[in-house]
């Protein structure tokens, strides 16, 4: 054993280990070893065995744990079974002079772990769970040459950290409560894969065709892939494309049911323009925890599929560094007494709250009426006692067309706007919707944009994907030159007169169950109710605040061949918005 490490020492001699002037660099051990689990994912006889690289201080003491795990990392390039693949990013030179080992996990199915991939499924959190088991001595793990290998030199205490996939698969260990994971770092993560490719009974554009096996047969290892066809056929079978509703498939990747369960502390990062995994990922996760009072903090920025590593460097660090040494190591260095919420504001700064959705949010219910004060249809505190209005299909209108012209009647989308504020107005949480239709088909999409009209600026930021975050180059030079992972964003600023806050979509028969579909009745009316994605946004004063109505929106789910066909008359009055707005009215 001690010959492994020695090699293994002599091989770190060539990497580049950052190390601030203040902590002294040790010698460092790197190892690659091979978790049994409880899982044959291929159904091979055998149980599958978890690829797990390890970088850790070469002291005689035990150290807590840093993880990232990922079904990315074998895509690429292969990687030797006895030696690391090379730790590519910033984890490894921050925490292990600050007395961690980092561990990379290769997710079942992936790079040099045996198994299938699942797509979210039970399976994935069993990869993880064997590798948490082993560095807490509840599972064996072996080197490439079959001798076993211990982890006498972990505590146990583990925090799990990633972006996209990889920030997914530690909100599942938090969801399923597996001993020893203290802390988990969610960025731009999945906590519903339901809800990642479904939005409320509807696929999303780029969704709609058998994502998860598409998914699973991207990330498989070449050696793997052959034994996992059966697998990613069944994914295809039971995923529910024909219909789009919640079944049981979706349940078993549904990870907030766990919220109860979590013991860990979480701290989750979400980009509120990030439409890849979109806002609704870290909403509803969030208020699940936070009506479990699980220990929590969140930063929202205001790009999309990002990593803060790229746009907030040095409070990044600076705030990780507290976070785990409070949750592994027990420090009592105050970083759960500063503010819960940091939110970046259009203008790339920072502001900082106590919690969030912030202190005071209320609800401010408005009801759809008539033509007013120049618009097309009006948003009222008061709701007018009938009247309806007319929705056609709309299969060719962009969303900016949708948002434009709200003076201008426009049968394809129906547009609902305040007078304008007379005071800011802040918004922080789920907006919801209800509106009654009488329609002239038993199912149909409707979507909702919440709008602010008035003349502004929007910054639109560059973004990676999901494998470019997972697996960018990001060594000690990239930190220092802002190059590979720090490479910030490209930002763009644009005038407008409408900008799109959130959105949202349902198919009306899924208004009663995502489970299962209820038609349309067309001959009477229907409520139909659904939720767009969680925002926190500052509309000003002489600003308007509108909702958009729309059947089909092309860019966002998933084309309906009868678009064109649908109509449906709106009720005024009882239809209505719910906005979540710091202080409570400010519609008069």
């Amino acid at each position: 054993m001690r010959r492994v490490y020695l090699v293994a020492a002599t091989l770190l001699t060539a990497a580049t280990i950052h190390t601030p002037a203040s902590i002294a660099a040790p010698a460092a051990v790197t190892e690659t070893v091979y978790v049994e689990s409880t899982i044959d994912s291929d159904a091979d006889g055998k149980l599958d065995r978890i690829a797990a690289d390890v970088m850790r201080p070469d002291t005689a003491g035990r150290v807590p744990i840093v993880m990232e795990a990922s079904p990315y990392y074998g895509l690429g390039a292969t990687a030797a079974a006895n030696v690391p693949r090379g730790f590519g990013r910033w984890y490894d030179e921050y925490f292990v002079p600050r007395g961690y080992a980092v561990v990379e996990v290769e997710m079942q199915g992936t790079s040099r772990s045996t198994g299938c991939p699942t797509t979210g499924g039970p399976e994935d959190t069993a990869s993880v769970r064997a590798v948490v088991d082993w560095l807490n001595g509840r599972a064996k793990a072996f080197y490439a040459d079959g001798r076993a290998a211990v982890a006498s030199w972990s505590t146990g205490n583990v925090g799990m950290l990633g972006v996209s996939y990889n920030g997914t698969l530690p909100n599942a260990a938090a969801a399923a409560n597996i001993p020893g994971v203290k802390t988990i770092v969610p960025i731009a993560a999945i906590s519903s894969w339901y809800e990642y490719a479904r939005d409320q009974g509807v696929a999303y554009k780029g969704w709609d065709a058998d994502y998860p096996s598409y998914l699973a047969n991207y990330v498989v290892s070449s050696a793997q892939k052959t034994k996992c066809k059966p697998v990613f056929d069944k994914l295809a079978r039971e995923d529910g494309d024909e219909s789009d509703d919640y079944t049981s498939f979706w349940k078993a990747r549904d990870y907030r049911p766990g919220a109860q369960n979590v013991s860990a502390s979480v701290f989750a990062v979400h980009g509120q323009a990030d439409w890849n995994v979109k806002p609704s990922q870290f909403g509803r996760w969030w208020k699940e925890l936070a009506d479990r009072n699980v220990p929590r903090k969140i930063w929202l920025h205001r790009g999309g599929h990002l990593d803060p590593i790229s746009f907030r460097q040095a409070e990044w660090q600076r705030v990780m560094g507290l976070w785990m040494d409070h949750w592994l190591k027990g420090a009592d260095n105050g970083i759960m007494s500063e503010p819960m919420a940091d939110v970046q504001k259009p203008d790339g700064t920072w502001e900082r709250h106590a919690a969030w959705p912030q202190p005071g949010t209320r609800d401010t219910t408005l009801h759809f009426g008539p033509a007013a004060g120049g618009m097309a249809g009006s948003l009222t505190t008061t709701p007018v006692s009938s009247g309806t209005q007319r929705l056609a299909g709309n299969t060719n209108l962009g969303e900016s067309a949708m948002m434009a012209n709200p003076e201008t009647a426009d049968s394809r989308r129906l547009v609902y706007v305040t007078a304008p504020l007379k005071q800011d107005a802040r918004l922080s949480g789920e907006v919801r919707l209800t509106v009654r239709v009488a329609a002239n088909r038993t199912s149909t999409p409707l979507t909702a944009l919440l709008v602010d009209y008035g003349p502004s600026t929007q910054a639109v930021l560059t973004e990676r994907s999901p494998l470019q975050l997972s697996t960018e180059k990001c060594g000690k030079t990239d930190l220092r030159d802002r190059t590979g992972c720090a490479r910030p964003p490209d930002v763009s600023v644009q005038a407008v007169t409408a900008r799109m806050l959130t959105k949202g979509a349902i198919d009306a028969k899924n208004r009663l169950s995502l489970e299962s579909a209820t038609p349309l009745p067309t001959n009477a009316t229907a409520d139909v109710s659904w939720k767009l994605h969680a925002r926190d946004a500052l509309i000003p004063a002489g600003h308007r605040i509108g909702i958009v109505v729309v059947t089909h929106h092309g860019g966002y789910i998933a084309a309906d061949p009868g678009a064109n066909g649908i109509s449906l008359d709106v009720s005024l009055g009882v239809s209505k918005v719910v906005l979540p707005i710091v202080g409570g009215a400010v519609i008069t």
